[in-house]
């Protein structure tokens, strides 16, 4: 089930979302495409990532903020990027631009903090935006309840496109990550599912404000649970690929 697009612009330009998604971009480019698989690049993700055992010694905290720009591969990145994209646009205009560049930093920074709390000995290096983003789509969830999300549904050789509330996506979504979590072990690597579970928490935590701001329960009734905007609607495109009856 993976989400491919919302029907929700934004008011504004959403200027902070794209450079986001530019920076990454840019660093993703600038050392793992050079580096490929080597060893170097194995060195360059333990000098910047996060890894928890440095953090409980109190040592190179800045890599909370590092790790945060730094994929494994290009499905990592483009899937962390996919997710931005499709949820930045919104938080980025009801928060403002400053207001959510440091929104998507706390974010960051204390999902790193949650996988550290699970395994504080681990040396295990922790890299990606995601827990960022998942602050992102934790207060979309918020705000954004009903809104309108497409998602690409693969069940094995069944491929659909179909328009879902945002709260359905999300909300399994937030318990696969904690599923997952308390299914792995933290040791052996792999996707921090921590790191997910406590940016989606933390990010509808900072929420709270503007939603109160916003007027709480009564800006889910005036704008249905929606984004303030008129939604947009997407047809499917006729193919023009020549059809053959059957005799």
């Amino acid at each position: 089930m993976l989400p491919i697009r919302d029907h929700n612009p934004s008011g504004r330009m959403p200027y902070v979302t794209y450079a986001l998604i530019a920076i990454n971009l840019i660093i993703f480019a600038a050392h793992n495409v050079p580096l490929g698989e080597s060893r170097a690049l194995n060195v360059f993700f333990a000098q910047w990532g996060m890894i928890p055992a440095f953090i409980t010694d109190g040592e190179r905290l800045f890599t909370l903020v590092t790790s945060q720009f730094l994929h494994g591969g290009y499905m990592h990145i483009a899937g962390n990027m996919l997710f931005l994209w499709i949820f930045g646009d919104n938080m980025e205009d009801e928060m403002g631009h400053i207001g959510f560049l440091l929104f998507y930093l706390t974010s960051g920074v204390f999902a790193a903090l949650a996988q550290w709390i699970v395994e504080p000995a681990s040396v295990v290096v922790t890299i990606g935006a995601s827990g960022a983003i998942a602050g992102i789509m934790g207060g979309y969830l918020l705000l954004f309840p009903k809104a309108k999300v497409d998602i690409l549904l693969i069940l094995i050789v069944f491929f659909r496109i179909l328009p879902i509330s945002a709260w359905i996506m999300l909300g399994l979504w937030f318990l696969l990550q904690v599923g997952n979590g308390v299914a792995s072990d933290p040791d052996l690597g792999g996707v921090a599912y921590w790191a997910h579970a406590g940016g989606f928490v933390i990010g509808l935590v900072l929420t709270i404000p503007i939603f109160i701001k916003l007027g709480g329960f009564a800006f889910w009734q005036k704008t249905h649970g929606a984004p303030p905007h008129p939604e947009a609607r997407y047809k499917l495109v006729k193919s023009r690929v020549p059809s053959v009856r059957r005799n």
